[in-house]
């Protein structure tokens, strides 16, 4: 059982969180021992708001992630943060990174035969239209402003159907 528990998208770091708070069990004798069984239903919870949050992500030529994509790009899920609370309750924190969603329904990755190559990190300047998972068939982030490590990266205007690396982060800048 939990007291609270939600759920955002980011676009401009590339995941989304859902982080839930247990109740803490008030008929073991102590937190400590409350500790051990808290923290299982705050995952589950959290896991719960991150399935539905997933889910409702729009997909690049219209609609919503399918179960089995929610299901695979689940996954991928990682804990971000697990504190527990001094009266035995835990807060956590999960993740999935957008591009795992973007790969649960795509399929993986392919690298070309000669392995790795190309730039890190490409920006993708005046591409139209809100993020959606599979805007660009590669991990892409929609961040408000350049990031710094970014800051010095290959500069390419936004085409319909354009060619990119699979391997290449894209920072998508639309102002």
């Amino acid at each position: 059982m939990t007291a609270t528990s939600r759920a955002d998208v980011d676009w401009a770091r590339g995941v989304v969180t859902a982080d839930a708070t247990s109740l803490a069990d008030r008929h073991a004798p102590s937190p400590a021992v409350a500790r051990g069984t808290g923290r299982r239903p705050a995952e589950e919870a959290a896991k719960a708001k991150l399935r539905a949050a997933v889910r409702a992500l729009p997909v690049a030529g219209g609609g919503k992630v399918d179960d089995h994509a929610v299901e695979a790009a689940l996954g991928a899920a990682f804990v971000v943060a697990a504190d527990p609370e001094t009266d035995g309750a835990w807060h956590v924190t999960i993740a999935v990174p957008i591009e795992a969603v973007r790969q649960a329904i795509a399929g993986p990755r392919v690298l070309p035969a000669g392995g790795d190559s190309g730039p890190a990190v490409v920006i993708v300047d005046g591409m139209p239209g809100a993020p959606a998972v599979g805007a660009l068939a590669a991990a892409t982030i929609w961040p408000d402003a350049i990031p710094a490590f970014a800051k010095d990266a290959l500069h390419v205007a936004w085409t319909a159907g354009m060619t990119v690396n699979p391997s290449t982060l894209y920072v998508v800048h639309r102002k």
